[in-house]
Order: structure tokens, then sequence, then C-alpha cells
């Protein structure tokens, strides 16, 4: 039995260092790991730098080349996570067998949990698409086209694990004109197709603006070759939630699909009648004439009545 030793900090600074890495009940923003391997393509290191460009300011790209074999090894990548606080990882490499060959995964309780394999068949940088770009840091809206996505095991997981990886900061509030990235990703005959846009806001002479997209890229025609995916037990283990994080049911308060609060009033029957008005002195004149012309009305109605029988 190995007993792991306690870092006691010395410093203030390593204090705080190991209070930001300790487990927290609301977790911060994952960070990603970009890493090169012994050998790489020119595909490889645009598309390593494209990812990384989209997912920052939560990513590290290490700018040597590392002799890693991730699904032969995990040893060193449990060790590259572990030092710099991160729970995400790609890796990049290329060989005759594999060639532009991607590695997407990631990590729980400090161990590989999901790792897919994909290569490049196809793929433009976002220097080839001479249009603006979004401002860095924005948080992108995740699309997923395709049947394999809503059938297939594997394909579930890889949404799942595409979905950790770009969705990035957790927002309480959403404004329209924060909407400016989009990321889709399709599967279609066996390959993965991603797909990045910005979006327009025009002008539609209404209130509601007229939306455009123009793509902005990167762009990447992706084949899943391997996947090493964590097991059913181990998967439901790390999306369990503790019961302090999650929200306290309210009686009678509900919310919709949209997040908008519901809320139910229950009341007690009330006597309108007994219901007390404001006194104004045109209500009550407009009363008192209202009875002089009923009480009016009731004595000619008894003349009549009378003058009738005795006719009769």
């Amino acid at each position: 039995m190995v007993i792991q030793r306690i870092v006691k900090p010395r410093t203030q600074r390593a204090k705080r260092a190991l209070e930001e890495r300790a487990p927290k009940l609301f977790e911060n923003t994952k960070t990603a790991l970009f890493i090169r391997g012994q050998k790489t393509s020119e595909h490889v290191n645009k598309a390593l730098k494209d990812l990384c460009a989209l997912k920052k300011p939560e990513a590290v790209m290490f700018q040597r080349k590392n002799a890693l074999h991730p699904f032969e090894d995990e040893t060193n990548l449990e060790f590259f996570s572990k030092k710099n606080d991160s729970s995400l990882f790609v890796f990049g490499s290329h060989s005759k067998k594999r060639p532009h060959n991607l590695i997407m995964g990631r990590m729980y309780d400090g161990h590989v949990l999901d790792m897919v394999e994909l290569g490049i068949d196809n793929s433009k940088s976002l220097d080839s698409f001479h249009v603006p770009k979004c401002p860095v840091g924005t948080k992108p809206c995740l699309l997923f086209a395709g049947e394999p996505f809503e059938h297939d095991n594997e394909y579930k997981r890889v949404k799942n694990l595409l979905i950790d990886f770009f969705r990035g900061p957790v927002v309480e509030n959403i404004r329209l004109a924060g909407l400016e990235h989009v990321m889709m990703f399709t599967a279609v005959d066996g390959k993965l197709l991603i797909r990045s846009y910005r979006i327009l806001l025009k002008k539609s002479g209404t209130k509601t603006p007229r939306i455009e997209l123009e793509e902005m890229g990167p762009s990447f025609d992706l084949t899943v070759r391997r996947t090493k995916l964590a097991s059913d037990d181990l998967f439901k283990l790390a999306k369990r939630q503790p019961k302090e994080a999650k929200p306290k049911k309210t009686k009678n308060i509900s919310q919709d699909v949209f997040g908008t609060k519901l809320g139910r009033i229950h009341m007690t029957p009330q006597d309108l009648s007994t219901l007390q008005t404001r006194k104004m002195k045109g209500l009550k004149r407009a009363h008192a004439k209202d009875t002089a012309d009923d009480s009016t009305a009731e004595k000619l109605s008894k003349e009549e009545a009378g003058t009738d029988s005795a006719d009769e």
C-alpha cells in the first residue's frame, strides 16, 4: 500500500495555489492541454493551433514535442493534467499507420475517463477565412446534427465529450447581442464534420433582428478511428452531483424549459360584496340618482297595476 505524502504549503502563494486546485462544490471552467507528439504534420499543427484559439483563455499549448502514446500508456498524460490542473486534452501526432491524427479526451479523478482518436481527412485553418473573427473567450452555441448522435452509443459519448470540451463557462443570463459564435457538429457516413460560424444580426424592420451565419473557420472533416470509453458505472459516477449543488425544490414554484420561473398562489374565496372601494362624490350622486329613478319606476308600476284592477 502506497501512502501519499501530504504537501503542506510554506508560503501564502503556495497555499492559494493548493486551495485553487482543491475539490470544489462548483468546479472551475475546465482547462484544456494541447500537446504535440514526437512527429506531427502541418495539418496537425494548424489544427492544434486553431482548436487552442477557440478554447482560449482556458487553454495551455505545449511548445515542445512529447513522445507519448495515450492508448498504450496514460501515465504521462495524467502527470501533465495534474501538473497543469487541466481535465481536458488534445494530442496531435502523425505516422504512416495513422496520418494526421488527433486524440481528444478528458480526465476524472486524476485518470483518463474518455478518449477518441480522430483522423483529419480535410481541414481549413482560421487564417484561410478572411473574415472578422469572434473575440477571445466567446461562449459558443453548440449544434449537433445526424442520427448517430441520437442512436449510436459511441457517438452519444463523443457528443458528450464535445459538449464538455467546448461549452465554456457557465452563465446565468444570456444577452442577444452576446450570441456571436456557433459551432456545428454533423455525423454523416461515418465522418464527423466540424464547422464554425459567426452570427450576424441584420436589420429586419421589426424588433427581432434577422440572423445570418458567416463561416469564419476552422473547418474539419474527421474520421473516428479508435475510442476508449469509460464503463457505464464509472461514467455514471463521474456525472453524479453532490446534493448541495442541486437546486432545492420550492413548493408551488417550477420552471419551464426556457428557465422562466412559474409560481402558483392559493387564495381563500373572497366576498366581493364587502369589498371597500374608493369613495367619490361623483359615484355618490350617480348612486343617489339611480335610487331615485328606481323608486319612481316602482311607484309608476304600482299605479298602473291599480288602474288595471279598477277597469276589470
